[in-house]
């Protein structure tokens, strides 16, 4: 009976001490950003400055750093993409970096399964690395951060930040590339709606502008009836781009009679600017 009972007490302890949850002094961080058609995500924990000098002490120059704390900061992407002009093929890699004052070293490794950095370390498993000119940032930043931002559809910045020290990178990814194969792929037994996506990315972009016009023709006779005035709008635009301004005219009144009746406003504004510009005789 003693035995059981020292046993159930045992249970008891440990199931009490498995319910208690403590915070954590480097809190888990993570985001997930689309660039274009590519999706990228990054975890990591943020460990803070509190005080204390970071890079040359608490993270010490020429030695490699996990690039946080605790597990493995990790980055993934959903396609190949460049880092600062270097290819890398999609997936998820461990974020490695040897700071230095006048240069970083990144490495992206294959495996992400580490709490420190790899050991041993194995050339062979380095699927890139890249040497980076450290920035100076204008104001203190107390707690780790990897951001993205000047978010374009070909590419974005990637940017690892503490203390008053920046580390950036360019992230290049292949919108057009995708695009076009989704394009092509939709083509094969395309709705009105995919063919109004293509004539719009072509629009966008300032590519394949009769293509472009091609598509939108055939999204507005796939529809038939209803036709949204988004859609004639982009037609119209399609039109003048291809020099057919008497067309173009025609069909922006079209589009500006259906938003009027739609009440938006914002649609309305544009295409009276247009009908004004092209009647004009404005490009």
């Amino acid at each position: 009976m003693k035995i059981l009972n020292t046993l159930l007490f045992a249970l008891f302890i440990s199931t009490f001490f498995a319910q208690i949850k403590t915070p954590a002094a480097s809190p888990k961080g993570m985001f997930n950003q689309t660039v274009g058609l590519t999706d990228i995500e990054v975890e990591y924990s943020r460990p803070s400055a509190k005080g204390r000098v970071v890079f040359g002490d608490v993270v010490p120059y020429n030695k490699m750093w996990r690039t946080g704390a605790n597990a493995n900061s990790t980055i993934q992407f959903s396609s190949d993409v460049k880092l600062n002009g270097q290819s890398i093929l999609k997936g998820k890699y461990a974020i490695f970096t040897i700071p230095n004052p006048n240069e970083w070293s990144i490495i992206l490794y294959k495996t992400h399964n580490h709490r420190g950095t790899p050991q041993p370390f194995l050339d062979s498993l380095v699927a890139l690395k890249l040497y980076v000119t450290p920035e100076n940032l204008p104001s203190h930043v107390e707690t780790f951060t990897i951001q993205m931002d000047s978010i374009e559809m070909q590419y974005a910045n990637l940017n690892l930040m503490w203390e008053k020290t920046l580390i950036p990178i360019k992230v290049e990814v292949p919108t057009n590339q995708l695009a076009i194969e989704n394009i092509k792929t939709a083509m094969s037994g395309p709705l009105y709606s995919d063919y109004y996506a293509a004539a719009q990315y072509f629009f966008q972009t300032k590519t394949e502008s009769k293509l472009a016009l091609s598509y939108i023709d055939k999204a507005i006779q796939l529809k038939a009836t209803e036709i949204p005035f988004w859609y004639t709008r982009l037609q119209s635009e399609l039109q003048a781009l291809n020099g057919d301004y008497k067309s173009a005219i025609k069909t922006a009144k079209i589009s500006l009679e259906a938003a009027q009746k739609a009440n938006n406003l914002d649609y309305v504004k544009m295409n009276q600017s247009n009908i004004e510009k092209w009647s004009s005789g404005k490009k």
